[in-house]
């Protein structure tokens, strides 16, 4: 029977950091030492003024190809998960299908979607595999929402940090039953999509002068139209409103207990969520991934990048089943297990 596996990931952050240090000059209140206690973050990374969602999917692909993991006429799909593509059109995974040299013969797609958009992408990459429309898949995500972010906003900025990711997916012959990616659990509610949301730029709104007008808050956010705004209690309420169930969803469709999983790792949105949503789904004293102090949020590279860091830090290890959980713009919302082959770790 053939079987959808994560072979190996790879992540990429831009050389670029802005620290708490930087922001606190700029933020009154907003001191360097409350963004590590409130946020957990210390520096995100922030991408070059050339630097793209397409680059930065290229590099993290090309540190995979150097480390001889695969080479580019293995792959027969690629997967691109962006909100920042480099144009409306082209699709995004098509200049990186070109960059790379992978076959032409090859099949790539975008798909537009946030914090849970890792979660979706290995479904979609489970189909193609399982399917057989695929052997070799590439999973990509790339985010640059630091250009939708404007330097006077105290709610956004300091929380996202900018990077991608490439997950290797192999078709592999299995007898057991149970499947190496999944099962999965989605929700939607696009009810909350002006909870998280860049107004203008697409056919709804154009960009006009009009909508790059800033305007101030009653909180002292400086934003227009054209960049982007959280409603923050909102995304947190929601969180701890839907995440709880979702994990007893995801247990209970796997025939699992709690006892069951490895190690858990939640979309690494900020420090102060993440401990309540470990209390919420009563995962205290399990191995639960919770650190982006030199990242920020990733948005959708936040999973894989924690599942590299946790292999890194032993939290992860070869043949443990992990669960996985993705939640945000949208509103969306997602959960996966999966199950190990070998170390993430980069050896060389």
């Amino acid at each position: 029977m053939k079987s959808a596996q994560i072979h190996n990931i790879e992540y990429y952050l831009p050389e670029h950091r802005l620290s708490n240090e930087e922001l606190s000059l700029i933020y009154n209140g907003w001191t360097a030492e409350k963004m590590i206690r409130k946020l957990g973050i210390r520096s995100r990374a922030i991408c070059g003024h050339e630097e793209t969602a397409v680059d930065m999917g290229e590099k993290a692909v090309r540190k995979l190809f150097d480390r001889r993991l695969c080479t580019p006429e293995e792959i027969d799909f690629l997967v691109f998960c962006t909100q920042s593509p480099d144009y409306l059109l082209p699709t995004s995974a098509c200049l990186l299908q070109n960059r790379l040299g992978i076959p032409t013969t090859s099949g790539a797609l975008d798909f537009n979607l946030g914090c849970s958009g890792y979660i979706y992408g290995l479904a979609v990459c489970r189909g193609l595999i399982e399917t057989g429309a695929a052997q070799n898949v590439l999973l990509v995500t790339s985010e640059t929402y630091s250009r939708y972010i404007n330097p006077k906003d105290r709610v956004s900025r300091p929380l996202f940090g900018d990077g991608a990711s490439v997950t290797l997916i192999r078709g592999v012959e299995t007898e057991d039953a149970e499947p190496l990616i999944g099962p999965f659990v989605f929700g939607t509610d696009g009810s909350g999509a002006k909870m998280l949301i860049v107004p203008a730029g697409g056919h709804r709104i154009p960009c006009s002068a009009e909508t790059a007008v800033e305007k101030t808050d009653n909180r002292g956010n400086v934003r227009s139209q054209n960049q982007l705004y959280m409603h923050g209690q909102g995304i947190f309420a929601f969180a701890i409103e839907r995440i709880p169930p979702l994990v007893n969803d995801i247990l209970q469709k796997s025939g699992k207990t709690r006892d069951d999983i490895d190690c858990y790792i939640f979309h690494q949105a900020n420090k102060y969520m993440l401990d309540r949503l470990q209390e919420l789904c009563s995962l205290a004293g399990r191995k639960y991934f919770n650190d982006i102090l030199d990242k920020g949020n990733t948005v959708s590279s936040s999973v894989p990048i924690a599942m590299v860091d946790a292999s890194n830090q032993g939290l992860l290890c070869p043949d443990d089943t992990a669960m996985l959980v993705g939640f945000g713009v949208g509103l969306s919302w997602g959960a996966a297990l999966v199950k190990l082959p070998r170390s993430l770790k980069n050896e060389e």
